[in-house]
């Protein structure tokens, strides 16, 4: 592969918590992000928004807010701000998701820098776990509001992302697991060239609502406290004990699923050197998340069909995934 001028192409992670972009100039990277949600207002509330200095588009003779300021609003009406993607994939249920999507992607993406630039923006794998997981729609849509704003459009894997930001040094050669809201995605790079993908229809949103059951709370209770800097070794109380347990449970899941789908596939993978393993996404950043992924991969050890050379975090974990793309949409065929 040969590198287009280092100014083009943009890397655009669409994630079911957060979308974020990735762009170069000159030798520094810059990223953008934007809250995968959204919140629908009467016309009446105008003048709120506009004194408040609100961002809303509208639409159909609806106001929407996008991002961060939907949680804040939703917050403010006691409603709850409404997510276009749902479990890594386009919300079936959302009427107005392409819409949104298109809002969401045009503040962070901007206008080309040519007709045409180069977008490679994430998919995920079809989930193992999940009964007739198809990602075929999903993709063909994101690319269809990609293309629409001026952009070639193109797919790449969520989780090979990761070895592209993460895995210069060993040559693109490595196992991504990105953690996301919807899904946790698996992905096995060697050379640059993907082995093996794979999906899990768990992810930061099943660790969230499997805690707020078990101690009678809510969902965006749980994400608070998850994102409020809780660390899984040392909870502190009945709600960050339940994250804790959910998390720990996720991880193990994880690591059996990845050996499962390792041994169907055994004969036809041969991998000659030991590669990393590197662990990204939101629900990474839990505290002890690491050592806990570590210690439970080192029990597990031995029945990996594969050597791995280390466990390591991304170095920002938030941001992997589109960098990682960024480097792609930088690659001629």
């Amino acid at each position: 592969m040969s590198k287009l001028p280092e100014d083009c192409g943009v890397g655009l992670d669409c994630g079911t918590m957060n979308f974020v972009s990735a762009r170069k100039s000159g030798k520094k990277v810059t990223t953008a992000r934007v809250r995968d949600a959204f919140i629908d207002l009467p016309p009446e509330h105008k003048r709120m928004l506009k004194l408040s200095n609100t961002a809303f588009a509208e639409i159909d003779g609806k106001l929407v807010v996008i991002g961060d300021d939907a949680l804040n609003t939703a917050n403010l009406l006691n409603r709850e701000a409404r997510r276009p993607l749902q479990g890594g994939l386009i919300s079936a249920g959302e009427l107005d998701a392409q819409t949104i999507i298109s809002l969401m992607m045009k503040q962070i993406l901007g206008d080309p820098r040519k007709p045409g630039e180069k977008c490679c923006y994430s998919v995920p794998s079809a989930a193992v776990d999940v009964g007739g997981s198809d990602v075929t729609y999903h993709s063909a849509i994101l690319g269809k509001i990609v293309n629409e704003l001026g952009y070639s459009a193109e797919p790449a894997n969520e989780a090979l992302a990761i070895v592209f930001s993460e895995c210069t040094s060993e040559n693109f050669c490595g196992l991504g697991i990105s953690y996301g809201s919807g899904m946790t995605n698996v992905s096995l790079a060697f050379n640059a060239m993907s082995a093996l993908e794979f999906s899990l229809g768990r992810g930061g949103d099943w660790i969230d609502n499997g805690a707020a059951k078990a101690v009678g709370s809510t969902k965006a209770k749980m994400c608070a406290v998850k994102e409020s800097g809780i660390d899984i070794t040392k909870p502190k109380d009945r709600s960050e004990e339940a994250i804790s347990l959910f998390i720990s449970t996720l991880i193990d899941y994880t690591i059996d699923n990845i050996i499962a789908q390792f041994v169907k596939v055994k004969s036809e993978l041969l991998v000659p050197k030991p590669i990393p393993i590197i662990v990204s996404g939101g629900t990474s950043l839990a505290g002890g998340f690491l050592e806990k992924f570590q210690e439970r991969f080192e029990q597990k050890r031995d029945r990996f069909p594969i050597q791995i050379s280390e466990v390591r975090p991304a170095g920002d974990p938030m941001t992997a995934v589109a960098t990682g793309l960024l480097v792609l949409s930088q690659m001629e065929d």
